[in-house]
């Protein structure tokens, strides 16, 4: 497709001379949105079918439209195809070519309808493919993480507050809390997918056409479930990109806090997992150095997603009905943060089938910081009927008197626990073993190994059916 064809712009006949070179680069938009050709001549053809079914064109202008069309796509796909900055958009690059192909015939095909609903439909099926490709990544991340809970359901470490030790908790338990917040993502990804699942195809520049057009039909054949109910609306709305951008923010902000936890574990000070080398790098100067890389750019990389999302709010948040070209600035935004997103649940759920865990350190730093202070308070709750905040109390002074002794509770006497409390027996040892502790947690949820065993048989079946 030769530039000088290219300069006799489609929307012609009402200008009298071309736009100037700034006014061309600014309004163009086929170095970004010639990723939707495929959605595009997809629609197109469903346009063509519909219109031909209710007699809006006849069946041979269809048939060359379909057949030039689908030729089209195999040379976008061989990269044989040429865009053209001068025809703006993939919608009029693809007519433009269509044109050249099969006639005037191809002047038929924008009947009923306009680059709004056009860009719309396409928009949407895009968005909607890459909610399925994410769907289908969270399942395996979260699938990598029950493995390594069914694996680890007894493997003890020390729980956190404040990135203090608070309570022993099991690894497989930790892990199963990154299996409910992915879960979480996932179903706001179905959500999003039946809240955007209706066709804005047919609503043509903003208030529908007079031409007796099968909207429905349309809507079915691109896998919609039903028409959009309100012109107006289906041509402005971008709240599925929105959406799509507020899904991909969240969740990249639940593996920004996986990515800082493995960046912090992997410390020779922590010791608790090895990144295999597949995810990490050296130093050009310190040959000890085994850096956490991946880790850290999915990190940084949550910002990028974030600013995406904050940035098209910013566009939407002043346009007046109907369409304005500030929606152009939409499909960067999304596309850019739908590759980042993938690359990031890529990177994390290779990060966590490939890591090592080290459990003798996790165990270790486990028994730490008087983790068990709480069993020790539940067992004089329990044992000597004594209210819960005396029992606080108490064990208070008993971490205070392990403190200055340079001892874990567990280390401290009989009769040094005795001098805090004449009621307290030989039984209270059986509960200040770390493994003693996290043994005793089962209450629905919590982290002994008989429940965290119990949730990867429930996360198991969920999945298989997912």
């Amino acid at each position: 497709m030769s530039d000088k064809k290219a300069s006799n712009q489609m929307w012609g006949g009402r200008f009298a001379s071309g736009p100037a070179a700034v006014m061309e680069a600014i309004n163009a938009s086929i170095g970004f949105d010639r990723k939707l050709y495929a959605q595009d001549i997809r629609g197109s053809i469903a346009h063509s079918e519909m219109l031909a079914k209710t007699g809006i064109i006849s069946a041979a202008d269809q048939e060359k439209i379909a057949d030039g069309l689908t030729t089209i796509l195999k040379e976008i796909e061989a990269g044989k195809f040429e865009f053209s900055t001068r025809l703006e958009d993939i919608h009029m690059n693809v007519e433009a070519r269509l044109a050249e192909m099969i006639g005037p015939a191809a002047g038929r095909l924008h009947t009923a309808r306009s680059r709004n609903d056009q860009v719309a439909v396409d928009f949407r099926l895009w968005v909607k493919d890459e909610f399925f490709r994410v769907t289908e990544a969270l399942k395996g991340l979260m699938a990598a993480f029950v493995e390594r809970a069914e694996e680890h359901a007894a493997t003890v470490m020390p729980g956190f507050t404040h990135l203090q030790t608070a309570q022993p908790v099991t690894f497989g338990h930790h892990c199963l809390a990154y299996v409910e917040m992915f879960a979480r993502d996932l179903s706001r990804v179905r959500d999003a997918i039946e809240r955007m699942d209706e066709s804005p195809l047919g609503a043509a520049a903003l208030a529908g056409t007079g031409f007796p057009i099968d909207r429905h039909m349309t809507a079915r054949a691109l896998g919609f479930r039903e028409p959009t109910r309100n012109s107006l609306d289906s041509v402005s709305d971008r709240d599925y990109a929105l959406e799509f951008l507020s899904v991909a923010a969240i969740t990249a902000t639940h593996l920004s806090r996986l990515a800082e936890e493995i960046v912090i574990w992997s410390t020779p000070q922590f010791g608790f997992v090895r990144l295999s080398d597949s995810y990490s790098t050296g130093s050009s100067i310190m040959p000890q150095k085994k850096n956490p890389d991946a880790a850290e750019l999915v990190r940084a990389k949550t910002g990028r997603v974030n600013g995406h999302l904050i940035g098209l709010l910013t566009v939407m948040k002043g346009l007046p009905l109907t369409y304005s070209k500030d929606m152009q600035e939409d499909k960067e935004a999304v596309f850019d943060a739908a590759e980042t997103l993938d690359l990031m649940l890529a990177a994390m759920t290779g990060m966590v089938r490939d890591l090592t865990v080290n459990a003798a350190a996790m165990k270790k730093a486990a028994g730490s910081g008087y983790a068990t202070a709480t069993d020790l308070a539940d067992w004089l709750v329990r044992s000597l009927g004594m209210p819960f905040r005396e029992a606080h109390h108490v064990t208070g002074r008993a971490v205070a008197l392990a403190e200055a002794n340079k001892v874990g509770l567990e280390k401290l006497s009989l009769e040094d626990l005795r001098s805090i409390h004449a009621g307290i027996t030989e039984d209270i040892f059986s509960v200040l073993s770390v493994h003693n502790s996290v043994k005793s947690r089962e209450s629905f949820g919590g982290t002994a190994p008989s429940q965290v065993r119990r949730q990867v048989r429930y996360w198991k079946k969920r999945l298989a059916k997912a």
